[in-house]
């Protein structure tokens, strides 16, 4: 019995020490990967190409389309696609044939290291990319356990709506030195399916309950109305605060961030004239807000410079709808109303209303529930230049790359960084 025993301890002991091992082994005290670069105009530029290029509203179904991609496209939609979920960091490196995926997370404090630095190679197949093998710091493990973790993770992600619509549209992906080709087809559902995809789970009730709301402020408005903003970010975000409450019937343990997201999503729609049916088909049925033209300082463009960086920022990242932003000043300049900073202004002010919305949500609903002046999160633009030809702006700013430029944008963050609301 005793030689029983002190066998079943020291194979207790060998598993933890092996345990052990793998975790040293495993996990790495720096990042095998740090992003350097920020979303930049060009970036904006190349996506919006893509995305008029590859629009499945105007795609014939059953027809076959070929996308192609550079290593710095994949990177920024891998890194934003996995933002708000498991956040990393991720390079990739593409050859003929095939493609090496790196990515670091950065993990809770513990005694091995905090960072899970993984690599993984996929190598061109007929039809989809077959996993050839891949590491987690200095420990090889094989393809098969790769796989199986994969599709684990996408389960728990919940990104199997994502997964199966990827695998229908995709025919092949192929592989060039920096850069992959995706040959896709649609079908007659996918516009729907991917709408219903990218939304997150519960969702469609958020979306509806702010929709409410905005048909109940557009039906108070007189005749001929051009309502502020600052007149209905109270009304929405104190049902946000509402909605946030723990235990709350009409929306359990959503969360505060959850909230101002719809809220922000379904504002900015109607500050567009789109509809929430354009991301849910069902909203279709849905009563229609009478159409009001929503203002901001007398003006009618920044409420929409505002909200859409807003809402980029608050589903994405700050760096993307700054990006987003200067692209628009520069398309302007170039044979628009020509590059202003008063524009600018409302691009950050709303990236920074997007930031709090998920960085200090509950702060942040508390502060709008109160009700708030447009002074309050629009910072002073009657002084800024505006109406800039591109030949104008590169002559006074030296470009976005000139140091005239940055010292603006530094007035211009200054100004929101004294903004009561935005604080």
């Amino acid at each position: 019995m005793k030689k029983a025993l002190r066998i079943t301890a020291l194979s207790l002991l060998a598993l933890v020490l092996a345990a052990l091992a793998l975790l040293a082994t495993a996990l790495q005290r720096e990042p095998g990967v740090v992003l350097d670069t920020e979303v930049d105009p060009s970036d904006v530029a190349t996506a919006v190409a893509l995305a008029r290029a590859h629009d499945p509203r105007r795609a014939q179904p059953g027809q076959v389309y070929a996308a192609t991609l550079g290593e710095r496209d994949l990177e920024l939609l891998l890194n934003h696609a996995t933002r708000h979920r498991q956040p990393a960091a991720m390079r990739v490196s593409i050859e003929r044939g095939a493609a090496t995926l790196r990515a670091s997370l950065h993990l809770p404090a513990n005694p091995f290291g905090r960072w899970l630095n993984i690599q993984a190679r996929v190598v061109e197949t007929g039809a989809l990319p077959a996993l050839e093998g891949w590491q987690v710091g200095r420990l090889p493990l094989p393809s098969w356990l790769g796989m199986a973790l994969a599709r684990r993770l996408v389960q728990r992600a919940g990104l199997q709506q994502e997964f199966v619509l990827a695998g229908d549209l995709l025919r092949q992906v192929r592989f060039q030195p920096q850069q992959l080709s995706l040959v896709y087809a649609w079908r007659d559902d996918s516009a729907q399916r991917l709408s219903v995809a990218l939304l997150q789970a519960g969702e469609a009730a958020r979306l509806r309950a702010y929709h409410d709301c905005i048909v109940a402020l557009a039906a108070a408005q007189a005749p001929g109305a051009r309502p502020s903003l600052a007149g209905w970010l109270p009304p929405l975000f104190a049902l946000a605060r509402q909605r946030s409450q723990p235990g709350t019937d009409a929306n359990p343990g959503a969360g505060a961030a959850a909230e101002n997201r719809a809220a922000l999503l379904v504002l900015t729609l109607y500050a567009n004239g789109r509809g929430v049916d354009d991301v849910l088909p069902a909203a279709r049925a849905w009563p229609r807000p009478r159409a009001l033209q929503l203002t901001l300082g007398g003006r009618d463009d920044f409420p929409l410079h505002l909200l859409i960086s807003a809402a980029l920022a608050v589903d994405g990242s700050s760096s993307l709808s700054r990006a987003v932003g200067i692209y628009k000043e520069i398309a302007d300049s170039r044979g628009g109303s020509g590059f202003s900073f008063n524009d600018i202004a409302a691009d950050r002010a709303g990236t920074r209303l997007g930031e709090l919305a998920v960085q200090a949500p509950e702060r942040l609903q508390q502060r709008l529930a109160q009700g708030v002046q447009e002074a309050d999160f629009m910072p002073a633009w009657a002084d800024l230049p505006e109406f800039m030809p591109e030949p104008e702006f590169k002559r006074r700013y030296g470009g976005v790359e000139g140091a005239p430029y940055a010292a603006m944008i530094a007035e211009i963050d200054r100004r929101i960084a004294a903004l009561p609301a935005l604080r």
